[in-house]
């Protein structure tokens, strides 16, 4: 197979490389990179390899330039006992009725952007060497609050590199919170915004089609990059696991090869679920993907009406946090392929988002979304429910995304013979107060006595993410505007 190149949802960038696309980012006039095929493969045979044996397979078609012993040494120094609590690195679990859970949190930081961002720091190291960069890479990154830690874990002390993490004030939990701000390392930056994710993500998708700022970074030996999945680096080891469960259900007999499943996935900035799109697209047999959406609805809105507006949407506050989200990036990118790959439409929508905060598609590239995904959005007294009534069904303790996506399941019109994997997206010690409102515990403590009260409930071991957090140092502690990001980043070039 030849050499996979990147090109622009927009059309406005000439191709890349993977490793130009890594170190790029995204597109600094706007657009996100995509390969410019989508390569096939044969996941049968697959069935019964290791983790790190399937990811080699499914990311090398991805990865022009790097020979086998380099893709082979990024995956091995990613996936290790040292980074990951399991062997397998992510795990499926039966929870009855034909449904199981995909648990990737078993990371350094209990959320399942560790998958990712550990494998993104190798993908970083290689390209910068393959792009003859000698410059030092400043990564910035917004985050609603699981992957700012993910991402300051997988690039700390990393030569050549720093990091730069802006998440909402008073919009992630004080667990989220306390994770990012005793990170240490030498080259590690955290700072809390005033606003919402949605502020936090404009402002660095601003700083990155900064000319002037980039020019100002150059003269100081400094390029931008980023560690959200608006980079294809960040979003392509996600493929990997989709297929790893899959082949886990054949393993266990519970499906034979070829048969269809659905994946039920809590969405909010599209990545995610936009990686099980990509597992399908190679070949793996997915029937539906399941959207599930918070009281942030704007992806079930528009899956229903093929409007997606943010013009006077109220945004909420929720107990699952890390889809706060109302200007989801990676649906750029899955309109890009249900357009039929038409960036004339795509530049068209998102000029339109700018300028009026909303656009409507074509009723054709309606009819394809609907083959591919059902959208449903759950409340949090139905996703407090789906909690307890799991736990009493199977024993079963889920944090509060996963119960979103768990609560969409019994809500939406599929087949019950098919099998669905919801995909579990951070270790329920993350938001353990309301997960034990969930379990029906009342408790008047704080994020840390509800830690020692889930544990003693059967969650089984605290996640080391979490375990003794409150005595860790503070050394971040910055507030800052969101007009005053630009200015944050110029003191970081320095």
């Amino acid at each position: 197979m030849s050499d996979i190149n990147y090109i622009s949802t927009r059309g406005n960038s000439n191709p890349l490389s993977f490793a130009g696309t890594v170190m790029e980012g995204m597109v600094s006039s706007g657009g996100l990179f995509v390969p410019e095929k989508i390569p096939r493969v044969d996941f049968s045979k697959l069935a019964g390899l290791s983790y790190k044996e399937i990811a080699i397979t499914v990311l090398t078609p991805f990865m022009g330039g790097f020979d086998g012993g380099e893709v082979a040494a990024c995956v091995d120094e990613a996936y290790t006992s040292e980074s990951f609590d399991i062997p397998e690195v992510v795990k499926t679990v039966p929870i009855g009725n034909n449904r199981y859970v995909l648990e990737l949190w078993h990371g350094p930081t209990a959320a399942f952007k560790d998958v990712a961002l550990q494998i993104m720091p190798q993908f970083m190291r290689f390209s910068k060497v393959k792009c003859a960069d000698k410059s030092r890479t400043l990564i910035l990154v917004a985050t609603s609050g699981d992957t700012g830690k993910a991402a300051l874990e997988g690039f700390k002390n990393r030569e050549g590199i720093s990091i730069a993490v802006f998440y909402p004030h008073g919009g992630v939990s004080e667990i989220q919170r306390l994770q990012m701000a005793t990170t240490d390392g030498n080259n590690t930056y955290v700072f809390a915004a005033r606003g919402n994710f949605d502020d936090c993500q404009n402002g660095v998708k601003a700083l990155f089609g900064d000319g002037g700022l980039r020019d100002k970074a150059a003269e100081h030996g400094v390029k931008f990059s980023s560690a959200n999945s608006i980079n294809w680096g960040r979003l392509c080891p996600q493929i990997v696991y989709y297929v790893k469960s899959y082949l886990d259900l054949v393993s266990a007999k519970a499906i034979s090869y070829g048969d269809k499943i659905d994946f039920c996935v809590p969405t909010g900035n599209f990545g995610n679920i936009l990686a099980g799109y990509y597992a399908k697209e190679m070949g793996l047999p997915i029937r539906k993907l399941i959207c599930a959406s918070n009281k942030n609805n704007v992806l079930t809105d528009f899956f229903k009406s093929g409007e997606y507006s943010i013009k006077g949407r109220e945004f909420h506050k929720t107990m699952s946090p890390s889809m706060d989200i109302l200007i989801s990036s990676n649906l750029e990118r899955f309109l890009f392929e249900m357009s039929e790959r038409d960036a004339g439409k795509v530049n068209d929508w998102y000029g339109r988002l700018a300028k009026e905060g909303k656009f409507s598609v074509d009723k054709d590239i309606m009819e394809r979304m609907r083959h591919v995904i059902e959208a449903r959005w759950v409340d949090e007294d139905e996703a407090l429910k789906t909690i307890g009534e799991i736990y009493h069904e199977s024993r079963y303790v889920m944090d509060t995304h996963t119960a979103v996506a768990a609560a969409a399941v019994g809500g939406v019109n599929r087949d019950n013979d098919v099998p669905v994997i919801i995909t579990s997206t951070a270790s329920p010690y993350k938001f353990a107060p309301d997960v034990l409102t969930g379990l029906g515990i009342k408790l008047g403590g704080d994020e840390f006595e509800s830690i020692k009260v889930l544990s003693a409930s059967g969650a089984g071991s605290v996640h080391r993410a979490v375990d003794g957090l409150t005595e860790k140092k503070v050394l971040h502690d910055k507030v800052i505007d969101i007009k005053e990001m630009r200015s944050t980043v110029e003191q970081l070039l320095c």
